[in-house]
Parts: C-alpha cells; sequence; structure tokens
C-alpha cells in the first residue's frame, strides 16, 4: 500500500504554495484551489509532497502512510 494525499478544504485558503513543490501531484482549480491529481502518492514523489505539507501556511495537507513494515512482527 501507498502514501494517500489529503485536503482539508476547511483549512485551505487558496495560497497555491503546495503547487511549487509538488506540482506533479497537485494542480489547482478554476478558483486556485488545490486539487490532488494522484492521490496515491509513489514513494519518489514522497520528498515534494512532504515540502509541500510542511510549507502550506494553513497545515490543509496531510500524508495518510501505511504502518511500517518494520514495526510489524511476525504472526505464529
Amino acid at each position: 500500500m501507498t502514501a494517500r494525499l489529503r485536503i482539508d478544504r476547511t483549512r485551505c485558503a487558496g495560497h497555491g504554495i503546495c503547487v511549487l513543490f509538488a506540482g506533479r501531484t497537485i494542480d489547482l482549480d478554476a478558483w486556485g484551489f488545490p486539487e490532488v491529481l494522484e492521490e496515491t502518492i509513489e514513494p519518489h514523489a514522497l520528498p515534494a509532497v512532504r515540502r509541500a505539507i510542511t510549507s502550506c501556511p494553513r497545515q490543509a495537507l496531510s500524508l495518510e502512510e501505511p504502518p511500517s513494515p518494520a514495526g510489524r512482527r511476525g504472526t505464529p
């Protein structure tokens, strides 16, 4: 399972900073608010998406990541 990008539209003010960092994953709609182009984020795109998330002045972006396999233990 791969990570998923989420936008909290109640927080977003349409600054568009996210597109500067993750333009292949996020685009702006006709009103200047972000739209997720690729909801499922591939590992190679994660650094750009994380930068967009940390750069959002309204903290409207979040990333849902699957649990780390390193933290799992085998089943008996």
